[in-house]
Protein backbone atom coordinates (compact mmCIF):
# COMPACT_ATOMS: atom_id res chain seq x y z
CA UNK A 1 0.00 0.00 0.00
CA UNK A 2 1.09 3.52 -0.78
CA UNK A 3 0.58 6.26 1.50
CA UNK A 4 1.13 9.79 0.83
CA UNK A 5 1.19 12.65 3.30
CA UNK A 6 -1.80 15.58 1.72
CA UNK A 7 -2.13 17.76 4.47
CA UNK A 8 -3.97 20.46 2.01
CA UNK A 9 -6.18 17.38 -0.28
CA UNK A 10 -9.60 19.06 1.34
CA UNK A 11 -8.53 22.69 -0.10
CA UNK A 12 -6.14 20.82 -3.72
CA UNK A 13 -6.74 17.77 -4.87
CA UNK A 14 -3.06 17.25 -5.68
CA UNK A 15 -0.20 16.00 -4.19
CA UNK A 16 2.74 18.41 -2.81
CA UNK A 17 5.95 18.84 -4.90
CA UNK A 18 7.87 16.10 -2.96
CA UNK A 19 5.15 13.51 -2.39
CA UNK A 20 3.79 13.71 -6.01
CA UNK A 21 8.06 12.63 -7.22
CA UNK A 22 7.93 10.11 -5.36
CA UNK A 23 4.93 8.73 -6.60
CA UNK A 24 5.20 9.10 -10.05
CA UNK A 25 9.37 9.21 -10.35
CA UNK A 26 10.33 6.37 -7.59
CA UNK A 27 7.11 4.64 -7.63
CA UNK A 28 6.36 5.07 -11.54
CA UNK A 29 2.49 5.24 -10.50
CA UNK A 30 0.68 6.42 -13.50
CA UNK A 31 -2.73 7.84 -14.49
CA UNK A 32 -5.49 5.53 -13.05
CA UNK A 33 -3.59 4.07 -10.27
CA UNK A 34 -5.40 4.47 -7.02
CA UNK A 35 -3.19 5.65 -3.64
CA UNK A 36 -4.08 6.28 -0.27
CA UNK A 37 -4.03 9.73 1.39
CA UNK A 38 -3.85 11.16 4.75
CA UNK A 39 -4.25 14.71 5.79
CA UNK A 40 -2.23 14.10 9.06
CA UNK A 41 -5.88 15.58 11.32
CA UNK A 42 -7.30 11.98 11.34
CA UNK A 43 -8.58 10.87 8.09
CA UNK A 44 -7.75 8.43 5.13
CA UNK A 45 -8.21 9.10 1.72
CA UNK A 46 -8.61 6.45 -1.19
CA UNK A 47 -7.64 8.05 -4.36
CA UNK A 48 -6.70 7.86 -8.15
CA UNK A 49 -4.33 9.25 -10.13
CA UNK A 50 -6.29 11.82 -12.58
CA UNK A 51 -3.25 13.55 -14.05
CA UNK A 52 -0.03 13.39 -13.91
CA UNK A 53 3.38 15.40 -14.99
CA UNK A 54 6.90 15.75 -14.53
CA UNK A 55 6.18 17.36 -11.23
CA UNK A 56 2.14 17.43 -10.39
CA UNK A 57 0.21 14.36 -9.94
CA UNK A 58 -3.26 15.73 -9.59
CA UNK A 59 -5.93 13.14 -7.80
CA UNK A 60 -9.74 12.00 -7.79
CA UNK A 61 -10.83 11.20 -4.08
CA UNK A 62 -12.51 8.05 -4.42
CA UNK A 63 -13.49 7.70 -0.65
CA UNK A 64 -13.00 9.66 2.48
CA UNK A 65 -12.75 7.32 5.85
CA UNK A 66 -12.03 8.52 9.39
CA UNK A 67 -9.61 6.70 11.61
CA UNK A 68 -10.88 5.81 14.88
CA UNK A 69 -8.04 7.07 17.31
CA UNK A 70 -5.63 4.70 18.55
CA UNK A 71 -5.33 6.26 22.10
CA UNK A 72 -7.64 8.68 23.99
CA UNK A 73 -6.52 11.93 25.67
CA UNK A 74 -3.39 14.34 24.08
CA UNK A 75 -0.08 13.34 24.99
CA UNK A 76 2.75 16.04 25.22
CA UNK A 77 6.37 15.17 25.25
CA UNK A 78 8.85 17.72 26.12
CA UNK A 79 12.48 17.38 26.33
CA UNK A 80 16.08 18.92 26.07
CA UNK A 81 17.43 17.48 22.83
CA UNK A 82 20.57 15.61 22.88
CA UNK A 83 23.99 17.03 20.90
CA UNK A 84 24.12 14.21 18.64
CA UNK A 85 20.57 15.05 16.84
CA UNK A 86 20.44 10.98 14.90
CA UNK A 87 19.05 10.51 18.29
CA UNK A 88 16.17 12.90 18.40
CA UNK A 89 15.40 11.74 14.98
CA UNK A 90 15.86 8.33 16.02
CA UNK A 91 13.00 9.37 18.89
CA UNK A 92 10.29 11.16 16.71
CA UNK A 93 10.48 7.95 14.67
CA UNK A 94 9.85 5.80 17.51
CA UNK A 95 7.94 7.77 19.20
CA UNK A 96 5.02 8.24 16.59
CA UNK A 97 4.95 4.65 15.82
CA UNK A 98 3.76 4.25 19.48
CA UNK A 99 1.78 6.80 19.47
CA UNK A 100 1.97 10.24 20.99
CA UNK A 101 0.68 13.70 19.96
CA UNK A 102 3.08 16.93 20.45
CA UNK A 103 6.58 17.31 20.97
CA UNK A 104 8.36 19.95 22.02
CA UNK A 105 11.94 20.89 22.68
CA UNK A 106 13.02 22.32 25.67
CA UNK A 107 16.23 24.88 26.03
CA UNK A 108 16.84 24.20 29.57
CA UNK A 109 20.16 25.38 32.16
CA UNK A 110 21.93 22.14 31.62
CA UNK A 111 20.91 21.66 27.70
CA UNK A 112 23.17 19.97 24.97
CA UNK A 113 22.19 21.85 22.53
CA UNK A 114 20.29 25.38 22.26
CA UNK A 115 19.58 25.35 18.88
CA UNK A 116 17.43 22.73 16.43
CA UNK A 117 16.08 23.09 13.37
CA UNK A 118 12.87 20.95 13.09
CA UNK A 119 12.56 20.71 9.52
CA UNK A 120 14.37 17.44 9.89
CA UNK A 121 12.34 16.09 12.68
CA UNK A 122 9.00 16.88 11.19
CA UNK A 123 10.06 14.87 7.53
CA UNK A 124 11.34 11.58 10.01
CA UNK A 125 7.54 12.31 11.75
CA UNK A 126 5.42 12.13 8.41
CA UNK A 127 7.58 9.29 7.34
CA UNK A 128 6.90 7.49 10.55
CA UNK A 129 2.91 8.52 10.62
CA UNK A 130 2.82 6.59 7.03
CA UNK A 131 4.63 3.31 7.88
CA UNK A 132 2.52 2.82 10.78
CA UNK A 133 -0.34 3.89 8.91
CA UNK A 134 -1.37 7.01 11.20
CA UNK A 135 -4.24 9.25 10.00
CA UNK A 136 -3.03 11.97 12.75
CA UNK A 137 0.42 13.57 12.65
CA UNK A 138 2.00 14.96 15.91
CA UNK A 139 3.02 18.01 16.21
CA UNK A 140 6.61 19.39 15.94
CA UNK A 141 6.92 22.55 18.43
CA UNK A 142 9.99 24.64 17.71
CA UNK A 143 12.67 24.73 20.82
CA UNK A 144 11.13 26.34 23.81
CA UNK A 145 12.83 28.05 26.77
CA UNK A 146 12.36 26.10 30.34
CA UNK A 147 10.71 28.96 31.80
CA UNK A 148 9.01 30.15 28.98
CA UNK A 149 7.32 26.19 28.82
CA UNK A 150 6.05 26.73 32.38
CA UNK A 151 3.97 29.63 31.77
CA UNK A 152 1.26 27.68 29.42
CA UNK A 153 -1.74 26.25 30.66
CA UNK A 154 -1.81 22.42 30.10
CA UNK A 155 -4.93 20.78 30.83
CA UNK A 156 -4.49 16.69 32.52
CA UNK A 157 -1.77 15.53 34.21
CA UNK A 158 1.86 16.98 34.06
CA UNK A 159 4.95 15.07 34.97
CA UNK A 160 8.28 15.87 35.55
CA UNK A 161 11.08 12.64 35.37
CA UNK A 162 14.23 13.35 36.75
CA UNK A 163 17.46 11.09 38.50
CA UNK A 164 17.48 13.33 41.85
CA UNK A 165 16.98 11.21 44.90
CA UNK A 166 13.72 11.00 46.94
CA UNK A 167 10.79 9.26 46.69
CA UNK A 168 9.37 9.75 43.63
CA UNK A 169 6.17 7.32 42.49
CA UNK A 170 6.43 5.39 39.23
CA UNK A 171 5.10 7.27 35.98
CA UNK A 172 2.94 3.35 35.06
CA UNK A 173 1.58 3.70 39.20
CA UNK A 174 -0.06 7.52 39.06
CA UNK A 175 -1.30 7.59 35.41
CA UNK A 176 -5.16 8.18 34.95
CA UNK A 177 -5.85 6.63 31.95
CA UNK A 178 -7.98 8.04 29.36
CA UNK A 179 -6.51 11.71 30.23
CA UNK A 180 -4.34 14.56 28.73
CA UNK A 181 -0.55 14.01 29.96
CA UNK A 182 2.22 16.61 29.56
CA UNK A 183 5.46 14.30 30.35
CA UNK A 184 8.85 16.34 30.71
CA UNK A 185 12.18 14.89 30.32
CA UNK A 186 15.24 16.28 31.15
CA UNK A 187 18.85 16.61 29.78
CA UNK A 188 21.56 14.17 29.70
CA UNK A 189 22.94 16.40 32.67
CA UNK A 190 19.26 16.40 34.42
CA UNK A 191 17.32 19.58 35.03
CA UNK A 192 18.34 21.67 37.47
CA UNK A 193 16.93 21.98 41.04
CA UNK A 194 15.48 25.27 40.07
CA UNK A 195 13.68 23.88 36.82
CA UNK A 196 12.16 21.03 38.73
CA UNK A 197 11.07 23.15 41.99
CA UNK A 198 9.88 25.90 38.95
CA UNK A 199 7.71 22.41 37.71
CA UNK A 200 6.71 21.13 40.68
CA UNK A 201 4.87 24.54 41.94
CA UNK A 202 3.30 24.79 38.61
CA UNK A 203 1.07 21.52 39.10
CA UNK A 204 3.63 19.42 37.89
CA UNK A 205 4.44 15.73 39.57
CA UNK A 206 7.54 14.48 40.49
CA UNK A 207 7.84 11.07 38.57
CA UNK A 208 10.40 8.20 38.03
CA UNK A 209 10.19 5.47 34.95
CA UNK A 210 11.93 2.90 36.86
CA UNK A 211 15.51 1.69 38.48
CA UNK A 212 17.19 1.77 35.55
CA UNK A 213 18.94 5.01 34.29
CA UNK A 214 18.00 5.94 30.78
CA UNK A 215 19.64 8.27 28.64
CA UNK A 216 17.06 11.04 26.82
CA UNK A 217 15.61 9.57 23.69
CA UNK A 218 15.12 6.23 25.89
CA UNK A 219 13.62 7.53 28.78
CA UNK A 220 10.90 9.60 25.76
CA UNK A 221 10.20 6.47 23.97
CA UNK A 222 9.47 4.63 27.72
CA UNK A 223 7.36 7.18 28.97
CA UNK A 224 5.55 7.20 25.32
CA UNK A 225 4.74 3.71 25.82
CA UNK A 226 3.33 3.73 29.23
CA UNK A 227 1.20 6.56 28.53
CA UNK A 228 -0.19 4.93 25.13
CA UNK A 229 -0.44 1.63 26.73
CA UNK A 230 -2.68 2.84 29.77
CA UNK A 231 -4.66 4.93 26.90
CA UNK A 232 -5.50 2.47 24.38
CA UNK A 233 -8.85 1.81 23.92
CA UNK A 234 -10.29 -1.71 23.04
CA UNK A 235 -11.02 -1.50 19.54
CA UNK A 236 -10.53 -4.00 16.94
CA UNK A 237 -7.06 -2.93 14.85
CA UNK A 238 -9.23 -3.52 11.92
CA UNK A 239 -11.29 -0.72 12.58
CA UNK A 240 -8.42 1.50 12.28
CA UNK A 241 -6.37 0.96 8.83
CA UNK A 242 -7.20 2.68 5.44
CA UNK A 243 -9.74 1.09 3.37
CA UNK A 244 -8.67 -1.13 0.58
CA UNK A 245 -11.98 -1.64 -1.07
CA UNK A 246 -12.53 -1.05 -4.84
CA UNK A 247 -14.02 2.40 -6.34
CA UNK A 248 -18.08 1.79 -6.94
Amino acid sequence: MHVFYTPDIEQTQELPEEEAGHCLRVLRLGVGDEVTLTDGKGFFYRAAIAAATQKRCVVKVLEKTAQEPFWKGHLHLALAPTKNMDRMEWLAEKATEIGFDELTFLNCRFSERKVIKTDRVEKIVVSAVKQSLKARKPVVNEMTDFRKFMERDFPGQKFIAHCYEGEKPLLRDVLRPDEDAVVLIGPEGDFSPEEIDLAVRGGFREITLGSQRLRTETAAVMATALVAAANEPEIGTDDRQPSSKPAQ
